[in-house]
């Protein structure tokens, strides 16, 4: 066993194996892995005070967002509010709980927890270490679901959609819902995860002395998936998080595809199926996301058209295609660098874009809790909403079981110990 003393220095890229030593890092600065260019550490000017600070006037934004008045509309001399809690509650009524729960987890449960769980983690108090632990845990898987900026995205589109209809303004909670998306986001962009967990526990000792240039799987090494120790690849508990884990994710392709294969089931009825009802002087006519699509485009609307085109339809189709060719790609035998490079930047496209489709499911849930005129004019969520919302989340999941790293086990390694320190 090396000593735990060093153990801060190495680090295993999550992305493509690749072991690595950290150099000195600037405030500023940010280390890169060589091979697949990830961005594996970074150093900010006071890396606990800033997120902490960003995570409490995240909070204080939210909490003015419940408050008051989120947008209203106004038709016919008819006018109609609404708050954010308003939105859940309509969906409800419309027996849709399962879109409110949606709604509930991704756009507000979600990153309200995680802003909690930054200051707690930061803050100067005593917490036991097992709810440290769990707290840590949670914050770095759930980090990626949290969907308010997306659902300010879908409020914008559902804006220009009804401007047909009516007049739109917005309430004294629309500005504070707006910093929060800023805020919270530029919490998560500060916080560092080898910095929060050296808060939570010391990293373990190194199980044998790590070449750099060379892949973890090939020294008998794995990575930590949650807090980045490095540990022998037989060790399937991580001593300082307490996570469980493998040297490759288990039945990584088969997870992948299925979830994959299951989406794309959904995908077709979520197409055909209708996604909203507009019920207009007792007519009920319903939507479907591409019959959206072409009337925003008939109307003029030619961006916001455009938008959900490519959230709603290019986006998942592109995706389920991506991910396919991704789990092909690894059954191949190329062992050409250049090949494991295109796919992994694919992979990260896939990761990026993929909770964007959920824009569409969010503009429903706005048009839905605000368009209630009585018999001159309502909207309703439909079945086809609840589909499509499944297959953004399946999409995600099957994401997030495929391994990056199988496209890089095939290529051969290349022993490096370049400097790949950059300014940030």
């Amino acid at each position: 066993m090396c000593s735990s003393h060093h153990a801060h220095q190495w680090i295993l890229c999550p992305q493509c194996d690749l072991m690595t030593q950290l150099p000195v890092l600037l405030p500023g600065s940010k280390a890169s892995c060589p091979r697949c260019h990830t961005t594996l550490h970074s150093s900010w000017v006071e890396p606990l005070r800033r997120p902490a600070g960003y995570a409490l006037a995240a909070l204080f934004m939210l909490l003015l967002a419940n408050l008051f008045p989120f947008v209203n509309m106004r038709v016919a001399g008819l006018s109609s509010e609404i708050s954010m809690m308003q939105i859940p509650q309509v969906m409800v009524s419309e027996d849709y709980s399962s879109l409110a729960t949606l709604f509930m987890l991704f756009v507000q449960g979600v990153p309200a927890f995680c802003m909690i769980a930054i200051l707690l983690l930061v803050s100067p108090l005593k917490l036991p270490l097992p709810l440290k632990r769990g707290m840590t845990r949670i914050l770095m898987q759930l980090r990626s679901w949290g969907m308010a900026e997306i659902f300010l995205a879908g409020v914008l589109v559902s804006f220009v959609k009804l401007m047909a209809y009516g007049d739109i303004g917005i309430g004294s909670s629309f500005i504070p819902w707006c910093l929060f998306c800023v805020l919270q986001l530029r919490a998560f962009q500060c916080i560092e995860r080898r910095v929060l967990w050296q808060r939570v526990a010391p990293l373990p000792a190194l199980p044998a002395r790590p070449v750099a240039g060379i892949s973890g799987l090939r020294q008998g090494m794995r990575s930590c998936s949650c807090c980045t120790a490095v540990l022998a690849s037989d060790r399937l508990v991580c001593p300082r998080c307490g996570s469980h884990g493998h040297a490759r994710r288990k039945h990584s392709l088969q997870w992948t595809l299925a979830l994959l294969l299951t989406s794309i089931l959904l995908y077709i009825p979520a197409n055909l199926m209708p996604i909203m009802i507009t019920e207009a002087l007792g007519n009920k006519m319903g939507s479907t996301i591409m019959a959206g699509v072409i009337l925003l485009w008939s109307d003029g609307s030619y961006p916001v058209a455009l938008v959900i085109f490519i959230a709603s339809i290019m986006v998942p189709s592109l995706k389920m295609l991506a991910i396919g060719w991704l789990c092909w790609d690894v059954k191949g035998d190329s062992r050409h660098h250049h090949d494991s490079e295109r796919m992994h930047k694919i992979y990260e496209m896939v990761e990026f874009v993929g909770r964007w489709s959920m824009i569409d499911v969010f503009v429903i849930a706005v048009l839905s809790a605000l368009v209630r005129m009585g018999r001159l004019m309502s909207i309703y969520p439909a079945t086809g909403a609840l589909l499509f919302a499944m297959v953004v989340i399946l999409t995600m999941f099957a994401a997030i079981t495929f391994d990056p790293r199988l496209t890089w086990d095939r290529v051969k390694d290349k022993s490096t110990e370049e400097s790949f320190s950059d300014g940030q």
